[in-house]
This record gives structure tokens, C-alpha cells and sequence, in this order.
């Protein structure tokens, strides 16, 4: 669906993408991970024909994504919200799909739809200005998939939203995984990419470190699981691949007090391969 190969990208003296690198499959939820100003955005930008590479290729859904034919195969969710502030819910939606050439009986089933997947009928004919941050990260969901897009890409879309709002974003997207769309999701939530993605890629100053699912990038990178154990009142920490085993051994030289296992976490990796220091 996408190959990146090798890919540049410079505005002024700011290197964004540096021989970036990624391919994405059919019906895969890929997850981009990095901190701010690691090249998540440029990508997408690049990926929808906003902007050209400097250097190196870009294939989406088997051609040049500057295609306006190709283009309209896609759904893009931007971070900055693309939505009207003095027209309803409706017709925003609306208006997009006339964008992507629906008319008649067809665009009204589909905006019906769309309003339906992001569950705001209700709330559809009153202005977007007037809407929660929550709410109008939804309305971007519904005027991204008015069309019924091959082709996926949410940049962040959970930024700057309620707890309640998140988690039916969270049901959204993973209900279009379900239904087999092929998804490309830019986060810095590490829980976001652990609940949704089935790869993932750690990229930092326009570079990918690591790729591979959630499991595979920790057994990789975050070592192996924390057996603490608590008796005659100290603790003791034992890094073990299998913690039961850790457990019975040591049981059976002296009674345990009490014991958990700490088991690795995607933010271990992430700090590891991206630094500690603080991003503007």
C-alpha cells in the first residue's frame, strides 16, 4: 500500500525526513512513533502530495501520490483540524464528500453513514464552532471516511481530547482495522500504538530506529521481565525470561512475603532509542 524508499526531505535548514525508509502492507494498522519533530507530520504530507521529496521515492497504493485520481483513494485526518466552524457537523461532511465527486441518493447515504460511525446524528446540524475539542476530532474522523478510502492516514488524531472522546475514537479506528482498511497512525502515546497497532515504527529526526510489532520491538530492545521479590522485609529484583520458574526456585530455599513481575513497556523502548531529553 505505501513504500517509502530512502527519502529526504529539507525545508531550509531543517532536515525533516533523512533517508526515511518504511513500506506498509494491505490491511495493516501501522503505527509511526516518535517525539516532536521526529518527521511524523512531514510523512503524511508527503504520503497525500502536499509536499515532494528532496531525495528518493514514494509509492502509495502503486503510484505517485501527487495523482489527484490516486488521492482521492485516500482519507487523511490531520492534526490541525480541516473542518468549517460556521457550517453544521452535516455539512462539513458534506461538502467533502462533494469534494471527492458524490452526488445524489449516493452522497446522502454516505454522509448518513459516516455521521452514524462517529455516532453525532444527533449533534449533526448544529455548528462545529460550537463543539467539543472531542467532538470536533470526530467530525475530522467522519469527513475523512465520507468516501469509503483504501487508504487510511490519522495524524495524531486524538490530540488535545477528553478521556471519554479518546476512547471512542479508539472504538472507531479499531472497528475500520476490523473491517480490513489499511490504517497509518502517528502518535507519541505509547498506549495508543500498544491497544491499536500491528506494527510499529520508532522514528526520530527523520530516521526510522526500529520497526516491528509492539512485541517483537520489546523483546528487541527492553530487555526481559522484573521478578520482585519481598521477604523478611527487603526486595529483590531478578531480570528473568521466565519469572514462574525464577518463583518456584526461589520459594523452595525460603518462604516469600509477596511478589509482582514488572514486565517491559513500550515507553522503555522509546526513551532507549529516542533519548531522555526534553523536545520543544
Amino acid at each position: 500500500m505505501i513504500r517509502i524508499d530512502s527519502v529526504r526531505k529539507q525545508f531550509g535548514s531543517i532536515v525533516a525526513l533523512d533517508g526515511l525508509t518504511l513500506d506498509v502492507r494491505p490491511g495493516e494498522m501501522f503505527g509511526l512513533l516518535g517525539p516532536n519533530g521526529a518527521g511524523k507530520s512531514t510523512t503524511m504530507a508527503l504520503l497525500t502530495g502536499l509536499h515532494t521529496p528532496d531525495a528518493g521515492s514514494i509509492s502509495v497504493l502503486g503510484g505517485d501520490p501527487r495523482d489527484p485520481a490516486l488521492r482521492a483513494r485516500l482519507g487523511l485526518a490531520p492534526q490541525s483540524l480541516a473542518l468549517y466552524e460556521n457550517l453544521s457537523g452535516r455539512e462539513n461532511v458534506t461538502f467533502f464528500a462533494r469534494m471527492f465527486g458524490l452526488r445524489g441518493a449516493r452522497l446522502d447515504q454516505r454522509v448518513d453513514a459516516a455521521l452514524d460511525f462517529v455516532q453525532l446524528v444527533d449533534r449533526q446540524h448544529d455548528r462545529v464552532g460550537g463543539y467539543s475539542g472531542g467532538m470536533q476530532r470526530r467530525w475530522n474522523l467522519a469527513a475523512a471516511l465520507v468516501h469509503e478510502p483504501e487508504l487510511i492516514l490519522l495524524d495524531e488524531p486524538t490530540a488535545g481530547v477528553d478521556p471519554q472522546s479518546r476512547n471512542a475514537l479508539f472504538e472507531n479506528v479499531l472497528a475500520l482495522k476490523a473491517a480490513g482498511r489499511t490504517i497509518v497512525y502517528t502518535t507519541h502515546y505509547m498506549e495508543e500504538v500498544e491497544r491499536l497497532c500491528d506494527r510499529v515504527a520508532i522514528i526520530d529526526r527523520g530516521r526510522v530506529l526500529a520497526v516491528d510489532s509492539v512485541a517483537g520491538l520489546l523483546r528487541a530492545h527492553a530487555g526481559a521481565p522484573v521478578l520482585v521479590v519481598e521477604r523478611e522485609g527487603r526486595s529483590q529484583r531478578i531480570e528473568t525470561t521466565d519469572p514462574l520458574a525464577e518463583l518456584n526456585r526461589l520459594a523452595a530455599s525460603a518462604p516469600i512475603d509477596g511478589f509482582h513481575v514488572e514486565r517491559p513497556r513500550l515507553e522503555q523502548v522509546f526513551l532507549h532509542l529516542t533519548g531522555r531529553s526534553l523536545r520543544d
